[in-house]
């Protein structure tokens, strides 16, 4: 029973200290209307106007201000030229960022850079300031060479997507074909690289890496009657190349 007793006691308390708090709350919360309420009110009586909020504008630079930093980027871009035809990537990438930083938004600045970053391993950089790029103007040879930047990471998907957008907007360079068909190789998409790298091989008949790439693809869907033509080829143009006449030979024992 006393136990009872406690427990009915202390719940009415709980209760109680619930309530005294939720009233203390409202009665705050009437204060600080009335308090609001009676500030208008004061504004009202002393005739004053409400301004509207003004977004802040961005301060605008002088012609000459703008002059200035062109020619400073010019002179930043031409030392990266020279940096890079040492070469110097290093030297070419400090030129570069330091030219961002006098004008974020230049895209010859940012297109160079991303150059930079591809001819010095920096892959991870390049691909991103490639989509930084694609953002606001989809050129196809930023696409292509957002597409080797994958390609060398590995990342295969992403390299044909790329690669892909940059032949929908340049299909008659055949360099296209060639950059699409070497990647759907690397992620065995052998099916959709063969037409492509025939297309490539007909427009750069001697380019004897494109025939291996070629060959290789037709080995792998099981047409050796394609690849035996397409090693053929290969063995005219380089008749030294004792690898192509070994696999001549093995086809050649097959087929008999």
């Amino acid at each position: 029973m006393v136990y009872l007793t406690v427990m009915i006691i202390s719940g009415l308390g709980i209760l109680a200290i619930i309530s005294a708090r939720g009233f203390l709350r409202s009665r705050n919360a009437r204060r600080i209307v009335r308090s609001v309420r009676a500030g208008f009110h004061a504004a009202e009586q002393r005739n004053a106007k409400w301004l509207p909020d003004t977004p802040l504008s961005k301060e605008r630079k002088s012609p000459r201000t703008r002059a200035i930093e062109l020619q400073q980027v010019r002179t930043l871009l031409r030392q990266a030229e020279k940096a890079l035809s040492k070469p110097d990537a290093r030297g070419a990438e400090r030129a570069l960022i330091q030219a961002l930083t006098i004008q974020p938004d230049a895209k010859d600045v940012k297109v160079q850079l991303a150059k930079v970053y591809l001819l010095g391993n920096k892959e991870p950089k390049a691909e991103a300031l490639y989509h930084e790029l694609l953002r606001d103007c989809e050129e196809p040879a930023l696409f292509a060479n957002l597409g080797l930047a994958c390609y060398r990471q590995e990342k295969y998907v992403e390299s044909c997507q790329a690669y892909q957008k940059a032949l929908n907007l340049d299909s008659n360079n055949p360099d296209r074909s060639h950059d699409l068909g070497r990647a759907c190789v690397a992620d065995k998409r052998f099916a959709e690289a063969a037409p492509l790298l025939e297309k490539a091989a007909k427009a750069s008949p001697r380019n004897i890496a494109l025939l291996h790439l070629l060959a290789e693809c037709y080995l792998q869907l099981s047409d050796t009657e394609s690849a035996e033509e397409i090693y053929r080829r290969i063995n005219r143009l380089d008749p030294r190349d004792e690898g192509v006449k070994t696999k001549l030979k093995e086809m050649a024992s097959v087929t008999s």
